[in-house]
């Protein structure tokens, strides 16, 4: 097995990529990083070896040597380095280009903000209770899954862009996930929650969620 995955059960940066080598079917291996046991496993000195930045997810590729550390540039190699039936990334320029865009809307803009990380600097710097941190995480997810909500009306069709899943439901999903767990109200996105229900139906998503991981706790 040349491809290994470094990651923790509730991340949403690991299950994003999880569910990515499910679409693709590539097998990997599956290597638990728990970022509350022994002060972050993320943090011991063999793990940062792999990823200075002390986050997960870190994907190896025996076969090429390659090390890489930030989810949608894993997402991407996976489509480019192993070209199977689904393409995560349409050819189209345009298309690519707009998956990316609502991608990094999700990814870089949303959910950092509700990174373990964040909450816990905003516990130990700031004195913010857990309701305090609670509700500035589902504030953030709220402002971000109303402007997708938005653009999903021009973009979306049976999945979060057209007809084919791709790369931007594998961001989708697992904010979804977040959302719930924050006590986002999802019946406020009817187009955000249709596709995702559409979505976490097919077995890739459905053996990708985070209950089904070996770490879950």
């Amino acid at each position: 097995m040349s491809l290994s995955l470094y990651g923790y059960w509730r991340s949403s940066a690991s299950y994003r990529v999880r569910i990515a080598l499910n679409l693709k079917g590539l097998d990997f291996e599956y290597i638990p990083v728990h970022l509350l046991k022994e002060g972050g496993q993320q943090r011991k000195d063999n793990y940062k070896l792999l990823n200075p930045s002390m986050l997960v997810p870190s994907l190896v590729d025996i076969n090429t040597g390659l090390t890489l550390t930030q989810s949608l540039a894993i997402i991407e190699y996976l489509d480019e380095q192993y070209p199977t039936n689904i393409q995560l990334i349409p050819k189209n320029i345009e298309d690519r280009a707009r998956i990316r865009s609502l991608s990094q809307d999700l990814a870089c803009d949303v959910q950092p903000l509700a990174n373990l990380r964040v909450l816990q600097t905003l516990k130990l710097k700031f004195s913010a209770q857990d309701d305090d941190t609670k509700a500035w995480a589902k504030d953030w997810i709220t402002r971000g899954l109303s402007a997708f909500e938005v653009q999903a009306q021009t973009c979306s069709g049976n999945y979060a862009y057209k007809d084919s899943v791709s790369m931007l439901d594998a961001c989708l999903v697992p904010q979804i996930y977040s959302a719930v767990r924050f006590g986002v109200n999802m019946d406020e996105f009817p187009i955000t929650k249709s596709i995702y229900e559409r979505c976490i139906a097919l077995p890739a998503f459905a053996d990708a969620a985070p209950e089904k991981q070996i770490d879950a706790e």
